[in-house]
């Protein structure tokens, strides 16, 4: 396998209740999944190309579960990509040069059989881990956005986050409110609105997290 490695924040939004049931290993909210995500790639490489600074993002939808399969997934590279970069980026993106099950990426293409055509756009994005606070736009694709979640008894901001020592996304990420707007490309989401979203510092290679 070629030798790659990401670094980089990430902002994610599905129609899931807050916390993701699929971050406890059960079924979707309402048995169905549907998500939007944006990465920030700080510093990466994919064997001699350099990704620093770059941008990707990707829309998904399952019919079910995730681990049941048959779902669609569209990514979007940064325009700013040179043609080096976007096959790099989209190999790593389907889970090419992966071992099995090693990312979410691995994970999302396997579960995906229905890949729609990858889409070049500007994206930008406005990420704060800390505050559980986010932006983005991707092109006029996409665009999400992220809260904290409101206590529900004082309405003020609730801090709470997910440690998954052996997770194949992210070592610990914040949880926060998120809603997603669809507005162009081939994958259109009806139910992100005030549903779970995640901010969480990324570093990956082909062998899956990397754990500090």
């Amino acid at each position: 396998m070629k030798d790659w490695s990401i670094q980089g924040e990430e902002l994610a939004n599905c129609n899931c209740n807050y916390g993701c049931p699929c971050q406890f290993s059960v079924l979707p909210t309402d048995g169905t999944c549907e998500a939007a995500v944006v990465y920030d790639i700080k510093k990466g490489h994919y064997g001699d190309v350099k990704l620093d600074g770059l941008r990707a993002g990707g829309v998904y939808k399952w019919p079910g579960a995730i681990h049941e399969g048959e779902g669609h997934m569209q990514l979007i590279i940064d325009e700013r990509a040179n043609a080096a970069q976007r096959a790099a980026i989209e190999t790593i993106m389907t889970g090419g040069d992966t071992n099995e099950m090693a990312t979410m990426w691995f994970v999302f293409s396997a579960m995906c059989p229905n890949k729609h055509e990858t889409l070049y756009a500007p994206i930008s994005a406005e990420l704060n881990i800390a505050e559980r606070t986010g932006s983005a736009k991707v092109g006029g694709i996409f665009e999400i956005t992220a809260k904290p979640i409101a206590h529900v008894v004082t309405g003020e901001p609730h801090r709470i986050s997910i440690t998954l020592p052996n997770g194949f996304e992210f070592e610990n990420a914040e949880m926060a409110s998120g809603q997603t707007k669809t507005t162009g490309g081939d994958i259109e989401l009806l139910k992100n609105n005030a549903t779970h979203a995640h901010l969480a510092s990324l570093h990956l290679t082909g062998s899956g997290v990397v754990r500090t």
